[in-house]
């Protein structure tokens, strides 16, 4: 049995069951890994309709398989989209929506503040093709619609940017963009589907880390594009010439993931709150970083833009980066690690970790500090990380 597409479905009955159907010979509600590589005919002209695209046989895993179809079915139905690729990385579907739409000679608009691989995407790799990027403060929509030109065929955005948890206003990023032809991808990795949807915003494509929040469980590699089919499926053929595909067993695990994607993240979001207002009052904290505070210069966009404000807070320590290492050293609950997204909470300074390889300059105009702490809450128990965040305070001052 497979579930009708229904609009009218909450978010929450959405991730536990779209994609995903009984299986008709065993009854099985589980949907099965179909770890397999390969998938037989009764007959040439069958494989030959298959091959072709006449029938939607799988052919090959690395085209497609039923495991997968069925997480991509359901990332889609979370974001709105109506359809889906989902990839081995994050990256790998970051690089193939970038390679699936420019040529050389064409121009990228990026935010500045961004994650450090897609960072090196653009800088290193694009540009040995003839591709440049111009990276600004995409808070500035002027800015945005300055930079914009003729040969502009992306605007990339990340809201809220990482790390330092700004926000990009995505309606009228989007109206900017559709003035000059340019594809609006969204990375919607820190906010998720539950809480941000930015194909609802005139967007074109959202993109994941779907190792994050989608799969909520620090086990499994993954990444994913959502939008309009038909700008999806040249994406999912550019797929099978790369090989960035996602295996049967991953896209398993993502599956189980995303039907608790709703409860994670209400626990998510009321730890982030948390941790960020008492972070706000501690006297070692210089500054923070969270769009659910009433400080955030873009609150008023956030609570527009935002069902909820998710599980990262960045902070800047009042001191120097051997007394952050030492803060950060001492944390016993959170566990140091350049990640997000999971059951776990993680922390890292960004100088060290995502954003090492990054210019300090760069760094720099990106407000990444070497006091910057970016801190994943998980889903513990909100006293118990405050408790190790303040045994943590006291040691680096000892």
């Amino acid at each position: 049995m497979i579930m009708p597409r229904a609009k009218q479905y909450g978010f929450s009955t959405k991730a536990v069951r779209t994609g995903e159907r009984t299986d008709p010979e065993t009854g099985a509600v589980v949907t099965p890994i179909y770890e397999t590589s390969v998938f037989a005919f009764t007959s040439t002209q069958q494989l030959i309709d298959a091959v072709s695209e006449k029938s939607s046989r799988d052919v090959y895993t690395r085209w497609s398989n039923p495991t997968i179809t069925a997480a991509e079915k359901k990332i889609a139905e979370l974001e709105g989209a109506a359809d889906c690729a989902v990839f081995s990385s994050g990256m790998a579907a970051i690089s193939t929506a970038i390679i699936s739409l420019v040529s050389p000679g064409d121009h990228i608009v990026s935010v500045r503040d961004l994650y450090g691989g897609t960072v090196g995407l653009f800088s290193d790799l694009m540009s040995r093709f003839g591709v440049r990027t111009t990276f600004i403060e995409a808070t500035n929509i002027d800015e945005i619609s300055s930079t914009v030109r003729s040969n502009t065929k992306i605007l990339f955005l990340e809201t809220p940017t990482n790390p330092t948890l700004k926000l990009v206003d995505l309606q009228k990023a989007a109206e900017v963009a559709a003035k000059h032809g340019a594809k609006v991808l969204v990375d919607n990795t820190f906010a998720s589907p539950y809480n941000q949807q930015p194909l609802q915003f005139n967007c074109h494509a959202t993109l994941h880390s779907a190792t994050k929040y989608l799969a909520g469980h620090n086990d499994v590699t993954a990444g994913a594009i959502a939008g309009p089919r038909e700008l999806i499926e040249p994406m999912k053929k550019l797929r099978r010439t790369l090989g960035g595909v996602l295996d049967p067993h991953g896209a398993w695990l993502l599956l189980r993931g995303m039907k608790t994607l709703a409860l994670r993240m209400a626990q998510h979001n009321s730890n982030g709150q948390q941790i960020a207002e008492y972070l706000e009052n501690h006297p070692n904290v210089e500054k923070v970083y969270y769009p659910g505070l009433r400080t955030h210069p873009q609150h008023t966009l956030a609570k527009r833009q935002m069902k909820g404000f998710g599980g990262v807070v960045s902070f800047e320590l009042k001191g120097d980066l051997n007394q952050t290492m030492r803060f950060v050293d001492n944390l016993k609950l959170a566990l140091l690690g350049p990640s997000l997204g999971g059951a776990e909470t993680l922390v890292s300074q960004p100088s060290t970790a995502s954003h090492y390889f990054m210019d300090p300059d760069e760094r720099r105009k990106a407000g990444i500090s070497d006091s910057l702490v970016r801190l994943s809450l998980g889903i513990e128990d909100p006293e118990d990380i405050i408790s190790d965040l303040a045994q943590a305070f006291d040691k680096a001052n000892a």
